[in-house]
């Protein structure tokens, strides 16, 4: 494990341009509607910094899922050298990569550790080989990089950095969201040869790969959507006390977050399951519907 640099705040020079912070926001509006409508509920400079962050995890991501004819050398070439540079840049030497530079920026701002990014790209890189999870487990080593470690950095960004209890609630949250995900991205993961449902779940519902793989929407396919719907709704029960921990301007806002993704569970539902034809998502109107719910208090 790598450990913090002793690079203090006090001596480091800001390396963001505003082109560069541009760049994040724009790849956050196109990438992460629902978190980025999200965001809006936060005043401006903490949107700055979850744009960053945004930014930051999504780059990588895209040369992982949509590589082109980029070969999975290449797309590791790639993640190797974003690392480099990422560890360059917090010991003060600033990045050429304009989302780095922003995100560089704000791990200085809100002392987040290295550990989380770097445990964010391991996520990335295991993406480039893995295909399959036998286990829940297996399955959550994985999420815990790819999506707990941007909770433990969304933590810092508000300010919760430092409450252990509210560090896990927010590991809970990205555990819960990155689950639906890959519920509402059954279909979508297909064309990449990749199943996130684990294959000791699969087993107990008599699910066979190939079923998957051939979009079949069987009963026990089904019975074995509910289940995974199930264990992410609990997540995020889990998660949600957590949300009083955090600074209370920045409560709404998370709420909004938790509340519009477990939203895309019940579009799944009322869809049958189909998860094999397009994406589920919640509507603009939705979104404004529980943003006013949010807001009142109402939720």
């Amino acid at each position: 494990m790598f450990s913090k640099s002793t690079n203090s705040a006090d001596n480091w020079t800001r390396f963001a341009l505003p082109g560069d912070i541009e760049e994040c926001r724009r790849l956050h509006k196109l990438h992460g509607t629902t978190y980025y409508y999200a965001t809006q509920r936060f005043r401006p400079e903490v949107r700055r910094q979850v744009h960053a962050l945004y930014g930051f995890v999504r780059v990588p991501d895209e040369w992982v899922d949509n590589p082109g004819d980029m070969s999975v050398q290449e797309r590791s070439g790639k993640l190797t050298q974003y690392r480099s540079e990422l560890m360059r840049g917090f010991d003060g030497i600033c990045p050429t990569h304009p989302v780095l530079r922003a995100f560089v920026d704000v791990m200085h701002e809100a002392s987040i550790p290295i550990e989380e990014p770097l445990i964010f790209l391991e996520a990335m890189e295991m993406d480039l080989t893995v295909r399959r999870y036998e286990t829940y487990e297996a399955l959550q080593h994985y999420m815990r990089g790819s999506a707990s470690a941007v909770g433990v950095m969304m933590s810092y960004v508000l300010g919760a950095g430092q409450n252990q209890t509210a560090l896990e609630a927010a590991m809970k949250l990205g555990e819960a969201m990155q689950l639906t995900n890959f519920l509402r991205d059954v279909g979508e993961d297909l064309d990449r040869d990749r199943i996130y449902l684990p294959l000791e779940d699969l087993d107990r519902f008599r699910v066979t790969e190939d079923e998957v793989l051939n979009g079949v929407r069987s009963d026990r396919f089904i019975a074995l959507m509910k289940f995974e719907i199930d264990r992410a709704r609990k997540l995020y029960a889990e998660a949600e006390p957590g949300i009083l921990l955090l600074p209370k301007e920045a409560r709404k806002a998370v709420k909004l977050g938790l509340v519009l993704y477990s939203r895309i569970l019940d579009r799944i539902e009322r869809r049958g399951y189909d998860v094999f034809g397009g994406r589920a998502r919640t509507s603009t109107t939705e979104k404004a519907v529980v943003a006013a719910q949010v807001v009142l208090g109402l939720r």
